[in-house]
């Protein structure tokens, strides 16, 4: 997977803004390794997986003017992306479980092991994540979200995405201790 798009990133968004077929080819050619693997995060599977990145390239090519050049031109595709696999969630799983605003004291991931893990293996396990744990999870601890902006993201409030997120700690906690132990 190259580190760099094929020819100059600006020429090659200039020639996908022209509609230019090969340009965007190789854009997704170029994206769609990464992107994927975002997508593979909050997708049930491999199909809703590539589900999620035809429809978020389609959003990228469609949005593809309102990129101005600030800041990461993959970091801007990898949103829309995110933005794309929440919207799918909201379809298929329109509200997630309200209970417990105020997740109990727990111990850190790191203090049950999982800095042990091989990243291979806890994104397997977090594949296995029931939906919204899985969909808060990522939000909080991958993409960097804080509980106001998934709350807003999700349509629930801030104490259900802080239960979720408590929620899926747990369960990886248990998965681990159960299989690494």
């Amino acid at each position: 997977m190259e580190s760099n798009p094929p020819i100059p990133l600006s020429d090659l968004i200039k020639s996908c803004l022209a509609n230019d077929r090969r340009a965007q080819e190789q854009l997704y050619r170029w994206l769609s390794p990464r992107l994927f693997a975002v997508c593979l995060r909050y997708a049930a599977d491999r199909e809703a997986a590539e589900d999620v990145l035809q429809e978020g390239f389609i959003k990228l090519f469609q949005k593809l003017s309102s990129f101005r050049g600030e800041g990461s031109f993959e970091g801007w595709a990898r949103r829309i992306m995110v933005n794309t696999a929440i919207e799918q969630f909201r379809k298929i799983k329109p509200v997630l479980s309200l209970e417990a605003d105020h997740p109990p004291n727990e111990p850190s991931l790191k203090e049950t092991g999982v800095s042990q893990l091989e990243a291979k293996e806890l994104s397997a396990l977090i594949q296995e994540l029931p939906v919204g744990y899985r969909t808060v999870f990522n939000l909080y601890a991958v993409e960097g979200y804080n509980h106001a902006e998934i709350a807003a993201l999700l349509g629930i409030s801030e104490g259900t995405s802080k239960s979720q997120y408590a929620r899926a700690k747990r369960w990886l906690q248990d998965r681990i201790k159960k299989q690494y132990a």
